[in-house]
């Protein structure tokens, strides 16, 4: 191994993985939604953050869908 590279020469490339990367958002949660996850985060040993993304990513895996028919103008 060279003790030092020329990157001059080196072009330059758009990172293949850049539209995979993590988006950061600002969302407004409840306290108790924030407590929750965080004990459960804490519980498994990992960010909340991390496991609510696990969480929303489960439901599209799942197909799951919320029920708001209680939300319903019509009624």
């Amino acid at each position: 191994m060279k003790a030092e590279y020329d990157l001059s020469k080196m072009k330059s490339q758009k990172n293949p993985y850049a539209k995979k990367l993590k988006k950061p958002v600002t969302m407004r949660l409840s306290e108790d939604v924030i407590v929750y996850f965080k004990n459960m985060a804490e519980e498994n040993d990992i960010p909340y953050q991390s496991l609510i993304n696990l969480y929303l990513r489960d439901c599209i895996t799942e197909h799951r869908r919320l029920d708001l028919s209680w939300a319903s103008k019509d009624g």
